[in-house]
């Protein structure tokens, strides 16, 4: 089974670009199955149900940290996948704070970022935009060809090496150059002892474990102090 795995911005366009790519690969007869992962609340895997079709669920981290919720469960929804009898399983992730990157060495990584974002969006991204193996940028009908031009260069700053491509989420024009890597991209035959291409944040703090009084005396723990001195 090809497992892929995709991150993004908040409202980035991810689930509408995957919508439009899964729809190539219906048309050609292929097996697919989709995983979301989310904080609190998401209705991503209906869509998928609903327009598609295609076996789909999603996992609420609720109290855990979205990220750690998400590398916790790898091994399961790949299981899951297999009961499916998917020849692709695409894992979508929240769009988060991105310290860190859903991303795993060995697994084709995709990141969707719009060009509504911001010019230092790419930048702030970290991890997630900078250790991708594809960039997906969305929303360029919104923008000058200029902006689009300027804001792919910025993407290309953070990462020198992944094949960075305008689409469209609403229309679905471009997806179909995310579809032809994926028919060249190999299978994943297991997850487990992969490593992440990228650090969790470090946690355990008395926060981490239902704190909610703000102040010193109420925080224990992995806790790191700013250095507003330093910045005068």
């Amino acid at each position: 089974m090809k497992v892929i795995t995709i991150a993004g911005t908040p409202s980035s366009g991810k689930t509408s670009v995957l919508l439009h790519t899964l729809n190539l690969f219906k048309a050609e007869g292929i097996k697919t199955a989709a995983v979301k992962f989310d904080a609190l609340a998401t209705q991503d895997h209906d869509l998928y149900q609903r327009r598609l079709g295609i076996p789909a669920i999603r996992g609420l981290s609720d109290y855990v940290c979205p990220d750690h919720y998400y590398v916790s469960n790898l091994e399961e929804v790949l299981a899951w996948g297999h009961e499916q009898g998917a020849a692709l399983l695409v894992i979508e992730t929240a769009g988060l704070c991105f310290r860190c990157a859903p991303h795993i060495n060995g697994v084709p990584a995709v990141t969707v970022i719009d060009n509504l974002s911001g010019l230092g969006a790419p930048e702030k991204m970290g991890p997630a935009l900078k250790l991708a193996d594809v960039v997906a940028i969305t929303k360029g009908d919104l923008v000058s060809q200029a902006e689009k031009e300027v804001f792919l260069h910025r993407v290309r700053q953070v990462n020198q090496t992944a094949r960075a491509f305008h689409c469209n989420g609403l229309t679905g024009n471009g997806v179909l150059a995310l579809k032809r890597m994926i028919d060249q991209w190999p299978e994943v035959p297991s997850l487990t002892g992969l490593k992440l291409r990228y650090s969790m944040p470090a946690s355990v703090c008395s926060y981490c474990t239902g704190e909610i009084r703000v102040g010193r005396n109420f925080q224990t723990g992995n806790v790191v102090k700013i250095h507003v001195a330093n910045q005068n």
